[in-house]
């Protein structure tokens, strides 16, 4: 039996196995987003009229000026991006630290991932009591250390209330990060590191030649797992904010909640789930470009 055959019956199975998934995938997502492109097209606001109107591109004429639509979009680009290079900061730190022999490190491993594990909204819902100003906890510590001389409104404060969404989600998401890089690390030869100790080089020269253009691949991966949940947060800024103060921290996501659930605009709300829907999928195949680029330099096969 030639390699060539064996391949091609390897590859079949794997279709075989991989067709029940596939079938899923298309029920669950494709589904959904091809009958919200086909209501996008329609006039539907069951508050003003029962049946729907064809009205072909209105509703994405009318999002071109929708100034609430460009504003929640600004500020899911803020969230996402700010929270995305903090996470990846600091779970390259935590992935480093993770991966050095120490007593106790697979505790730690374990518990590393801990916030991650909670339920959102519950996470959510502690960090809404900490940030209180009134008996929230960091308003506490900040008095008595004498920073502030009185409570500050983080909630309350269009500026305060982003960075506050942001530190949640950051905290939360960070030891997912870590987890993902530290696979990475782990799969790097310890004999590079110190082929190149011989050589002179110092900690920060290896982490950059070494440790950087390895762990490229699992930093991209991680990028795009993580763009693709802050770019739809929901949940922890409903919570929190539920949007405000004044629309600063309403994501586009609770502004399609809002435009469906609340003013039952059925139409307007599939045309912006379909433009959400594009731009990540415009981001997603940007990511496996680079990543393709990334894999190909390293000499790895996709």
């Amino acid at each position: 039996m030639t390699q060539d055959t064996i391949r091609n019956r390897e590859q079949k199975t794997g279709w075989l196995l991989v067709t029940p998934a596939l079938i899923v995938l298309l029920l669950v997502y494709a589904y959904p987003i091809l009958r919200a492109f086909w209501l996008s097209f329609f006039a539907q606001n069951l508050g003003t009229q029962l049946q729907p109107e064809f009205a072909g591109l209105a509703n994405y004429g009318r999002m071109m000026g929708d100034s609430r639509f460009w504003q929640s979009l600004w500020n899911t680009t803020i969230f996402t991006f700010v929270a995305l290079a903090f996470e990846l900061t600091l779970g390259m730190g935590v992935a480093l630290v993770l991966n050095r022999a120490f007593r106790g490190r697979g505790f730690v491993r374990t518990i590393a991932i801990l916030p991650w594990a909670l339920p959102t909204a519950i996470m959510a819902l502690a960090w809404t009591w900490i940030f209180n100003d009134q008996y929230g906890i960091l308003n506490d510590i900040l008095l008595r250390l004498g920073l502030i001389q009185e409570g500050i409104n983080w909630l309350g404060n269009p500026t305060l209330a982003m960075i506050a969404v942001i530190t949640a989600d950051v905290w939360k998401t960070t030891s997912f990060v870590s987890i993902l890089l530290l696979a990475g690390l782990q799969s790097i030869s310890g004999d590079l590191y110190e082929a190149h100790a011989i050589e002179g080089a110092t900690p920060w020269q290896s982490f950059r030649q070494i440790t950087l253009p390895l762990l490229m691949p699992q930093i991209l991966i991680a990028a795009l797992f993580r763009f693709a949940q802050s770019f739809g947060v929901f949940d922890l800024v409903q919570v929190m904010t539920g949007g405000g103060p004044a629309g600063s921290t309403e994501m586009v996501s609770l502004y399609i909640y809002a435009t469906v659930r609340r003013y039952l605009d059925f139409g307007y709300g599939a045309a912006l789930v379909v433009v959400t829907f594009i731009i990540l999928v415009a981001v997603v195949a940007i990511a496996f470009y680079l990543l393709g680029k990334v894999r190909k330099s390293a000499g790895v096969e996709l």
